[in-house]
């Protein structure tokens, strides 16, 4: 094998070493954000009575999460419930917005 075929399977196994180790770092920097997904947008684990993915029924529905930037959740911008009360997004489940 030649010194410049040496060195290309050399920086290919680098690149990919590399690129492999971005892709992880940024799945790591996700996490669980409670309350800010609208109906049928959650990630999964939608509380009682759901089973997955998509299967929140309520806009904001507390104890369904979405998965969010880390330390973004408390900062998303969401709308005021009913009754003007300010909403936030929480790494645990939240006891609002829940369906009747």
């Amino acid at each position: 094998m030649s010194n410049t075929a040496k060195t290309l399977v050399i920086a290919s196994a680098v690149a990919a070493a590399v690129s492999g180790a971005a892709t992880t770092a940024t799945a790591q920097a996700k996490e669980k954000c409670y309350g800010v997904s609208l109906a049928g947008q959650n990630d999964c684990a939608a509380g009682p009575g759901t089973t997955c993915a998509g299967t929140s029924t309520v806009d904001y529905q507390g104890n369904a999460w979405t998965l969010v930037d880390a330390g973004t959740c408390a900062d998303i911008d969401l709308p005021k419930s009913a009754d003007g009360a300010a909403r936030t997004g929480s790494l645990e489940p939240l006891d609002r917005d829940l369906p009747a």
